[in-house]
């Protein structure tokens, strides 16, 4: 007796099987999707911490010693900047270390264990000197 298609088991197997490889291909997708997202708001961090170094050359400004801080939006996202600013051994130089943090963070203990999306170091010259 001859027997044509599949069995019952064989056909809950191959199901089973198919299930599992597209839960894999979602699982992949889905982690792609986060990264992107990540990738998007370091990618902004950047521009801002950019943006703030290359107005203080524009404007010709002689920083004073110390740290700041300040907010800026960059597409949609709230963004919180760190500035410190050090000498250097040549009097004509500052030293500006710039890193940038998610102001979404509500917590301030969540945003201080929360590592900087951007981290910048330059040097500014003293204008006219």
């Amino acid at each position: 007796m001859k027997h044509r298609g599949f069995t019952l088991l064989e056909v809950l197997v191959a199901l089973a099987i198919l299930a599992l490889a597209l839960m894999a291909a979602l699982r992949a997708g889905s982690v792609a999707a986060q990264n992107e997202g990540e990738i998007r708001l370091r990618q902004l961090a950047d521009w801002v911490a950019l943006d703030r170094l290359e107005e203080y050359r524009a404007r010709r400004v002689w920083l004073p010693v110390g740290s700041n801080s300040a907010e800026a939006v960059q597409g949609g996202m709230r963004l919180r900047l760190e500035e410190k600013i050090s000498g250097t051994p040549n009097a004509q130089f500052r030293r500006i270390d710039i890193r940038v943090f998610n102001a979404e963070v509500n917590n301030a203990n969540n945003a201080a264990n929360a590592g900087a999306l951007s981290n910048f170091t330059s040097f500014l010259v003293k204008p006219g000197g």
